[in-house]
């Protein structure tokens, strides 16, 4: 049975303390590999086998990201990620099997930032990770800085100062680090076709694969976050052999 967990402050610290990683792994050489790699890169690392250790380690300390791999003993991955997700916007950088494209999918819906296929090279992990980070201090910056900046498009209001996406109504719309990145991609180059792999290239700096659906999967959410029905879809519209475009008219303030 799923339960819910209290989580301390993921905001990144403002002292310069390595940052806190938590690796969610039941492979104890693919944990004890990740934590001797990162801490020798200046992070502090914290290891877990299952959901169960991972809600203790969450509800003690604070961290500033979660590396997890969705096949996990008992209460799966991605079980794991919708609670997590639910209840905190912390950064998360999935590990799949090879080949396991549903669970990856279905990983990026819940809010998963970002996915690496096992087997993976340690500085490609690393990779990923500065740059989910890098993003999630941006958000952090800019909120310190005191700055308001506003983009509207058809109704919405980004407000880039806040990090937060508010409906025609004025209603704030929960948005994972992922999702407000590429919204963010899509509202500065509004009326601009983009395609799979530049959105790609944006996001992580790096090129899609043949089968790769990540950009498709987030397009979705997204959809869904602006009650933009995908077969009618009036705000982000699909480029057959091209892209994605946000037709709209952006105000910025």
């Amino acid at each position: 049975m799923m339960q819910g967990f209290s989580l301390p402050s993921a905001r990144l610290p403002a002292q310069a303390t390595p940052p806190h990683i938590l690796v969610v792994d039941d492979d104890r050489e693919i944990r004890d590999l990740l934590a001797r790699f990162l801490e020798r890169e200046n992070f502090h690392v914290t290891t877990v086998r299952d959901a169960v250790e991972a809600r203790k380690a969450l509800s003690a300390r604070q961290f500033q990201l979660v590396v997890l791999d969705l096949m996990l003993p008992g209460e799966s991955g991605l079980d794991f990620a919708k609670v997590l997700r639910s209840q905190s916007e912390i950064p998360i950088v999935m590990l799949t099997a090879l080949g396991e494209e549903i669970d990856r999918i279905v990983g990026l819906e819940l809010g998963a930032d970002d996915y690496l296929a096992k087997p993976f090279n340690p500085r490609e992990l690393l990779a990923r990770i500065r740059a989910v980070m890098r993003r999630a201090g941006d958000a952090v910056q800019s909120q310190g800085e005191g700055k308001f900046n506003k983009l509207s498009f058809g109704g919405w209001v980004l407000e880039l100062s806040r990090r937060r996406l508010l409906s025609p109504d004025g209603v704030e719309t929960p948005l994972t680090g992922g999702e407000y990145e590429l919204l963010v991609i899509l509202v500065e180059r509004a009326n601009q076709v983009l395609t799979r792999d530049m959105l790609m290239d944006l996001l992580h700096g790096r090129q899609t694969g043949p089968f790769d659906r990540a950009i498709d999967v987030a397009i979705s959410r997204l959809r869904r976050k602006l009650e933009d029905d995908g077969r009618h879809a009036q705000l982000i519209k699909t480029v057959r052999g091209g892209g994605y475009v946000l037709a709209a008219e952006v105000m910025r303030q």
